[in-house]
């Protein structure tokens, strides 16, 4: 293994938007053509109930509408059965001729209480858990022998990323806002020294300069802590030491796939111009 990446081998930068769907549908139009012709590789939608519309029809609109790869950042897997999400993804996959990315988790902070609001059980991290295997193993099967869709873990305690290590293609460390910069570089090296298979390893980040990304971190978000902590949840805004933080998480973590808020996209794309594909 080299220090860039899990599997041994340096993969090329790609870049992704959370861009849903917030505004009239012409100016939404008009902005995955701009993230589409800027250099991005895809269109990514949360999965949030109220928020935006769903995220299936709304990425196969995507789809349609631009060249992109599109997926789910991220399903979170207490909010339908796992055949349900397997499904879904499975026909994103065959509908965008292999353009889907399943992106899932167990949910974010507090899905608790929004859980219980939708009516569903409040079913515990570990059972989440378990939904998430069932998903990806049902996937499996839909896909069968001639399609593979790529899955994408969001991660954090050991029993999620020990589950990444045997069923993803890229895996994304959820990030907390106490989060220090040393603390997690041992839990990326740590992830990556147990795994053996061809893994892609993804940022998302939250925070570009003092701006917080809508959908991508609470509005409250305290950005100087972030800032003091040296956290991976920010880039700076100068598109120049931007791309030289960015390289230099490839080079020392392995970091090759980074996912920005669809208000960065503009300020961003002479980062993926220059790093996209390298």
């Amino acid at each position: 293994m080299t220090d860039s990446t899990a599997n041994g081998g340096t993969k090329p930068f790609r870049f992704g938007v959370v861009a849903p769907l917030r505004t009239d549908l012409p100016t939404w139009r008009d902005r995955l053509h701009r993230i589409a012709d800027s250099g991005y590789s895809t269109l990514l939608m949360p999965d949030v109930p109220q928020w935006q519309p769903a995220p299936a029809p709304t990425l196969a609109v995507a789809a349609t509408l631009t060249g992109l790869r599109v997926g789910s950042w991220v399903y979170a897997s207490p909010l339908r059965p796992a055949w349900s999400t397997a499904w879904e993804a499975h026909s994103l996959s065959v509908l965008t001729e292999g353009r889907f990315e399943m992106g899932i988790g167990t949910g974010r902070p507090g899905i608790e209480d929004e859980l219980r609001d939708l009516g569903l059980p409040a079913v515990p991290p570990s059972e989440r858990l378990t939904q998430v295997r069932e998903t990806v193993t049902a996937l499996r099967d839909l896909d069968g022998p001639d399609l593979h869709t790529p899955v994408v873990m969001a991660v954090r305690g050991p029993k999620a990323q020990a589950l990444a290590a045997d069923l993803a293609d890229t895996v994304a460390v959820a990030l907390m806002p106490g989060d220090e910069r040393d603390e997690i570089t041992r839990m990326v090296r740590d992830f990556r020294a147990r795994v053996t298979r061809d893994v892609e390893l993804a940022q998302h980040v939250a925070v570009i300069g003092d701006a917080v990304a809508p959908f991508m971190a609470p509005p409250d978000t305290d950005t100087a802590a972030l800032h003091a902590a040296d956290s991976l949840a920010v880039l700076p805004e100068d598109p120049a030491a931007a791309a030289e933080e960015i390289q230099r998480r490839r080079e020392e973590l392995g970091f090759s796939y980074f996912v920005f808020g669809a208000d960065f996209a503009d300020t961003l794309a002479p980062v993926v111009a220059d790093l996209a594909g390298h």
